[in-house]
């Protein structure tokens, strides 16, 4: 598949706005699975620049993009072999360039994924840090030795399953994996590790980065000390950070990750954008127990990350009124003085539309609850479409998280598949060849090309309810307080430089009643729902929303 160069349209280049983020509506692409555009069956740099108009159109304020870094490829790009280069399935750091640069032209941020905490054991730095114990790199990633008895060092688990140690015959050590045996962690305790490091993030800085997506933020620091993690109480157990299957949930992980010592190096890494003007970062936190306190600690101050993500949103917990109520109500105590960014779908986890069994007009009610939440957004590609989680036959897995697990635990190839653009071929548009991962026939009905024709389709909500929260500042940057919630619903008050609107939700196949809050509300008609209102009451109808704004006195 060869595309012609794209028009370049005369937008503007992204404003430097230095509080663009706080707000702002990010749209996550999965490069293998976007756009291919030589028909290797492999998305790739030259097919998301052809398809970000579609983005673009969507109304978001930046991409997000999953790595593309040079690598072995064992887990998809996040086993980083050389930070420095693009991996040539994905094309040259001359379509990275522009890619940028048409991103910019049509007003998108450009944010890149950055894994920090660990690398692919084929790096050069680990092949020298393997070499021997007294070499220049040695120390720079978590080297430890056996227990008398040859065991490992401690009781630390990989998410991937298994211990977190792998003996490497060479030093006679073990080495610290918190995913696959493949991904060693590096040591950023060496003050090196951290400046070689932050050097990277300089690089991409250079080359015109708006910002960084921070994998794994929490895991970046290990104990010193090698401490054993405690085993958590059975009823504490959730799968918000691992499958249910894995054994990863049986601990309290206090040592192996979230350490104090990575305040002081997100410092340095903000204050290195700083440097940059109107940067911007979000980390993604990894932790069932604490994710939320974590957040706080990250994001609070004004000289750490910008914004934080954990897994309240996207766990399999059933999105009842009570359930998102109670997250927020714990938000608001919690990360008052910091940001929070909310997805419900990703590329790690089953697409929320199936996770959560959510019929059409479900999904756009929590959409637009999504979009009207204190915090930023993240959408994933295919989002924007109402698509559900593929099936994926065991022969055609790629993810060896899914291989190892099956068939209990299917893994993430489910929400990997790729992007479907047309309906009138078996791949629909994206690619000429045998795609990576097969398309699902069930979304050719949902493409892009088709629910562009259609101004009722949920590509359409998705723009609307988008351009909506642009309208109304209220929505990206103001205040939240819940008025009332329960299974069935959700109501809140946004406020915002003396601007007030009330957003109620329901969540229910039913029929519901509510009271507005004390106020002099008019009900916004440039919202994508309609509520019949009498003096008193407001009648929802099923999975419908209301948005008023108050006229005052």
């Amino acid at each position: 598949m060869v595309f012609l160069e794209p028009v370049m349209d005369a937008r503007p280049e992204p404003a430097q706005d230095e509080d663009w983020w706080r707000g702002a509506v990010i749209y996550q692409i999965y490069p293998r699975s976007f756009q291919d555009s030589n028909g290797d069956g492999i998305g790739d740099l030259a097919g998301i620049i052809h398809r970000l108009p579609h983005v673009a159109d969507l109304g978001v304020d930046a991409i997000w993009i999953s790595p593309f870094f040079r690598s072995p490829m064992l887990d998809f790009g996040y086993d980083v072999s050389d930070y420095r280069d693009i991996d040539p399935m994905f094309g040259t750091l001359g379509d990275f360039d522009a890619m940028i640069t048409r991103a910019h032209e049509l007003g998108l941020r450009v944010m890149i994924d950055l894994v920090l905490s660990h690398t692919s054991d084929q790096h050069p730095w680990f092949k020298e840090s393997r070499a021997s114990r007294d070499n220049a790199k040695a120390d720079w990633y978590v080297w430890a030795d056996a227990k008398p008895d040859g065991t490992p060092p401690n009781n630390w688990l990989s998410i991937f399953g298994g211990s977190a140690w792998e003996w490497d015959g060479e030093r006679m050590q073990y080495y610290m994996h918190n995913f696959l045996a493949e991904q060693p962690d590096l040591n950023l305790h060496h003050p090196d590790v951290q400046a070689e490091l932050l050097d990277v993030a300089r690089f991409w800085l250079e080359r015109g980065v708006d910002g960084f997506r921070l994998d794994t933020i929490n895991f970046y620091f290990h104990d010193k000390e090698l401490r054993d993690n405690p085993a958590l109480d059975p009823e504490d157990r959730n799968d918000d950070t691992a499958p249910a299957v894995n054994p990863y949930n049986f601990q309290n992980h206090l040592y192996d990750k979230n350490q104090p010592e990575n305040l002081d190096f997100l410092r340095r890494l903000r204050s290195l954008m700083n440097e940059y003007g109107a940067r911007a970062a979000v980390g993604e936190v990894g932790e069932a127990q604490r994710g939320m306190e974590i957040q706080a600690e990250y994001t609070s101050g004004g000289d750490k990350v910008h914004m934080c993500y954990d897994f309240a949103l996207l766990s399999n917990n059933e999105p009842t009124g009570t359930f998102i109520g109670n997250v927020l109500d714990k938000s608001n105590h919690i990360l008052s003085d910091g940001w929070a960014c909310w997805a419900y779908s990703n590329h790690d986890v089953v697409r929320h539309s199936s996770r959560w069994n959510l019929p059409e007009p479900a999904q756009r009610v929590y959409a637009a609850l999504l979009m009207s939440l204190r915090g930023s957004v993240c959408l994933y590609q295919g989002e924007e479409l109402g698509l559900t989680e593929a099936y994926v036959a065991f022969e055609e897995l790629q993810d060896p998280y899914g291989i190892r697990f099956w068939p209990k635990f299917k893994g993430r190839d489910g929400c990997r598949t790729p992007m479907p653009w047309v309906r009138d071929n078996q791949t629909g548009g994206f690619t000429d060849g045998k795609p990576w991962l097969p398309v699902a026939m069930e979304h050719l009905h949902q493409a892009v090309g088709v629910q562009e024709e259609d101004p009722n389709s949920t590509l359409a909500f998705y723009q609307s309810m988008i351009a909506f929260r642009k309208a109304h500042p209220v929505l990206a940057k103001g205040t939240l307080e819940l008025v009332d919630y329960n299974d069935r619903m959700i109501s809140l008050v946004r406020e915002h430089d003396g601007a007030r609107m009330f957003c109620a939700f329901n969540l229910s196949a039913g029929e519901l009643e509510l009271a507005q809050p004390p106020g002099n509300w008019r009900q916004d008609k440039g919202a994508p729902f309609r509520a019949d209102i009498t003096d008193t009451t407001i009648t929802l109808p099923p999975y419908q929303a209301y948005f008023a704004l108050d006229e005052g006195q």
